[in-house]
């Protein structure tokens, strides 16, 4: 399935250049990558152990669309408040996160009691050997805003360019569970997990799936060379789903689960100036 979204990128940027051809506004491509830090059903809320375990990587290939500058004459386009200060971003973008439990409910005190019952583990046990990860394939676009002037930014090398972005992408994510007490039963898996919830048999899913997202940033740029940039950027994706990370535990019984699936990415990224 990824596969397509590097057709419908390709498409994307086929039809932005057509647009170009058109209306004369340049291009700009670059590459990005950086930790993510994925918040999910795995661990607790607003947990530091947990913010800091579940963190992957993720990766992606960025086209800008420049409006401030006219790539068929060599020029500026007219001086407009728009043209001058946002810029659309295209991106395709790939990231994983392998996912544990962590927080107060799993503490080795807990998870070493005694059993249940015999072959029947306690709960923090059955918890705390949840485990998974997710890869989540990104596409989408996003408008960023240059609060700063971007000519006077592109004019001089050693300046910095901070914006703020919004945005919607569609997301494919493929979510791995299991446990390392064994086979996902109703004896190794908690009953928060193996209860039905929202139209699934269990709490848990290793089936793959599609959602939209929306996607906020807010980062800068730095002026490398005439025709080059360095980008860092922090992003905040919010999933309109809670099956990305495999765990959905029933929100009308577990009234903690109630937010969907999102992460926090902090990029780093080069950015080329084509026109």
């Amino acid at each position: 399935m990824p596969k397509y979204f590097s057709l419908i990128f390709l498409f994307l940027i086929g039809s932005i250049s057509s647009i170009q051809a058109q209306f004369g506004f340049s291009h700009e491509v670059g590459v990005i990558a950086g930790p993510v830090a994925f918040q999910s059903d795995y661990g607790e809320r607003h947990d530091f152990q947990t913010n800091a375990g579940n963190t992957g990587i993720g990766i992606g290939l960025v086209h800008y669309l420049n409006f401030s500058y006219r790539a068929d004459c060599n020029c500026y386009t007219p001086e407009t408040y728009f043209n001058d200060h946002f810029k659309l971003r295209t991106e395709l973008s790939y990231n994983k996160t392998k996912l544990n439990m962590f927080g107060e409910w799993v503490t080795d005190e807990k998870v070493n009691k005694p059993d249940q019952a015999p072959g029947v583990p306690n709960n923090a046990k059955q918890l705390k050997s949840m485990e998974g990860s997710t890869s989540v394939t990104d596409i989408g676009m996003q408008l960023e805003y240059y609060p700063w002037s971007i000519r006077d930014f592109t004019a001089t090398t050693g300046s910095f360019a901070p914006f703020f972005s919004l945005g919607a992408h569609f997301s494919f994510f493929n979510p791995e569970v299991h446990s390392t007490l064994g086979n996902l039963n109703a004896i190794n898996v908690h009953p928060k997990y193996w209860a039905p919830s929202d139209g699934q048999k269990h709490g848990f899913s290793n089936e793959s799936g599609s959602t939209w997202s929306v996607v906020s940033s807010v980062g800068t740029r730095y002026k490398l060379t005439p025709l080059s940039d360095l980008i860092l950027d922090l992003r905040v994706q919010y999933y309109f789903s809670n099956w990305v990370d495999g765990l959905n535990p029933n929100p009308a019984v577990y009234k903690e689960n109630k937010s969907n699936d999102w992460n926090i990415w902090l990029n780093f990224g080069y950015i080329y100036y084509l026109n």
